[in-house]
């Protein structure tokens, strides 16, 4: 296994780890949230993506909009270190249960520090086409075609008003499709999240200027299918 492999697949189990409880993953990551949480690597090179995302976009988007999430969430807790105890996953479960005076923060800058991980995770170079393994036979039964998945999934995508993302979660013991505003987590309503989009601007304006859609389109071209897949079985186990 070649440098890159290694940190693609640790980039996936870590997802996995960030988005479903009970992996080592998870209490490594929360060993490692004893003084402040840290930005991850993204698992390929900026302009990897490209033509579909541009290289200034994900550079942008991953060192200054997701950076600012894990540095705003830092300052959040400051006052709260044995919440720094806890894996940023736990932190945006859990929202509801902070104090007041950190709640909006935990929603805000720990979901967009949450959602970015995965983000990047279920995306890479030499990606898209059909999916396959389990997450490809569950999809199917639940929506009929792969086809047919990829237009309901584009309408959550292309209708949630203003910011937010569109996902395809689990969530007693099925798949389900669903929207969320701002910087909300599925997590925070006890959904698991499989596949996710970014329709904020900072993620496809540089480019794509006011058209969604396009981006949305362009967009199933880069989803790492094996990543999703890897991350529904562990799941649905």
């Amino acid at each position: 296994m070649n440098r890159r492999d290694f940190i693609e697949n640790a980039a996936i189990i870590s997802a996995a780890a960030v988005l479903v409880p009970g992996l080592l993953g998870e209490q490594l990551a929360q060993a490692q949230t004893v003084d402040a949480y840290a930005l991850p690597p993204l698992p390929y090179a900026y302009d990897a993506l490209e033509p579909h995302i541009d290289k200034m976009t994900m550079e942008i988007h991953h060192s200054k909009h997701h950076a600012a999430y894990v540095n705003n969430l830092n300052k959040a807790l400051e006052k709260y270190p044995e919440l720094k105890k806890q894996s940023p996953q736990d932190l945006v479960r859990k929202q509801g249960t902070m104090p007041d005076a950190i709640h909006s923060a935990v929603r805000d800058h720990g979901g967009g520090h949450v959602n970015h991980t995965f983000f990047w995770t279920i995306m890479g170079p030499n990606a898209g086409g059909d999916p396959g393994g389990e997450i490809a036979a569950a999809i199917t039964a639940e929506y009929g075609d792969i086809a047919k998945f990829r237009e309901e999934f584009g309408k959550f995508a292309a209708g949630r008003f203003g910011s937010g993302w569109a996902w395809l979660v689990y969530s007693d013991r099925e798949l389900k499709l669903t929207s969320t505003a701002n910087q909300d987590s599925p997590l925070s309503y006890g959904q698991t999240p499989i596949l996710g989009i970014d329709v904020w601007e900072h993620a496809y304006y540089l480019k794509y200027q006011n058209r969604r859609a396009d981006y949305i389109g362009a967009w199933w071209n880069v989803v790492n299918w094996d990543a999703v897949n890897k991350i529904y079985v562990t799941a649905s186990k």
